[in-house]
C-alpha cells in the first residue's frame, strides 16, 4: 500500500485517492469506505483523509450526500462553471498584483534600506523551507512580495497590497490546486534573482523580473 510522504500530506492523499478512483477501483456512483477505513489506506489521519476528500470534492470528482457517505461522481476533474470562475477570480488578482507588484520592485531596488534588505533574505529563506505545504508555500510567498513592497516605501502601495492580500492569499492557493505543483527550483531560484536584483540596487531588472513571474502565472491560467 503506497504511503504518503510527511509534508502537505492532504494534497499528496488526494492525489493517491485519484489515481486509486482513475484506476477504476470505485466507479462512477461508487462509494467511498468510510474515514476510519479510507485513513490508514491513506496512510494519514482521519482529519486529513477528510481534507482530501474535500480538495477531489472542490474538483468534482466526489461529493458527499449527508447522511449517505461519500461517492465518486467523475474520474476526471470536469471543466465546469464553478473551475471558469476560479480561473477568473485569479487571473483578476494576478492582474492586481502585477499593477501593484512590478513598480514596487522597482521602487524597492532603488529605495531599500540594508536592515530591510536583510528581512527580505530572512523571509526569501522562510519560503525556501515552506515548499511543501499549499498554505505555508502561499503564505511565506506573500511575506516575501509584501516585504518588497514595504521596501518600496509607498504607504500608497502598502495599503493596496494588504487590501487585496486575503483575496490573493485564497486564489493563489487555488491556483496551486489547479497546477497540480508548486515551488519547484525554478519557481523558487525566480524569487533569488529579484531578490538579487534588488540587492544589487536594480530597479529594471526588478521589474523586469518581477513582471516575467507575474506573466507567466497569468499565461499558464489564461
Amino acid at each position: 500500500m503506497t504511503t504518503v510522504r510527511r509534508e502537505s500530506l492532504a494534497e499528496q492523499a488526494a492525489e493517491i485517492l485519484f489515481d486509486r478512483i482513475r484506476e477504476g477501483e470505485w466507479e462512477v456512483g461508487g462509494k467511498l469506505p468510510g474515514e476510519t477505513t479510507l485513513a490508514p489506506q491513506l496512510g494519514v489521519g482521519r482529519s486529513t483523509a477528510r481534507e482530501a476528500v474535500r480538495i477531489l470534492a472542490g474538483r468534482g470528482i466526489l461529493t458527499t450526500r449527508q447522511g449517505a457517505g461519500v461517492f465518486v461522481t467523475a474520474t476526471d476533474a470536469p471543466a465546469n462553471w464553478t473551475t471558469a470562475l476560479q480561473r477568473a477570480d485569479i487571473l483578476a488578482v494576478i492582474e492586481a498584483r502585477t499593477a501593484v507588484e512590478v513598480e514596487a520592485a522597482a521602487l524597492a531596488a532603488d529605495r531599500r534600506t540594508g536592515g530591510e534588505l536583510k528581512l527580505l533574505r530572512v523571509a526569501l529563506d522562510e519560503r525556501g523551507r515552506h515548499r511543501g505545504d499549499i498554505d505555508d508555500h502561499v503564505a511565506t510567498d506573500m511575506a516575501f512580495h509584501r516585504l518588497i513592497v514595504v521596501a518600496a516605501h509607498s504607504p500608497i502601495m502598502l495599503d493596496l497590497f494588504d487590501g487585496f492580500a486575503p483575496r490573493s492569499h485564497h486564489a493563489m492557493v487555488d491556483m496551486l490546486r489547479l497546477r497540480g505543483q508548486y515551488g519547484d527550483e525554478a519557481d523558487h531560484g525566480t524569487h533569488e534573482e529579484i531578490y538579487e536584483a534588488i540587492a544589487s540596487h536594480d530597479p529594471a531588472a526588478a521589474a523586469r523580473l518581477t513582471r516575467a513571474h507575474l506573466r507567466a502565472l497569468h499565461e499558464h491560467l489564461g
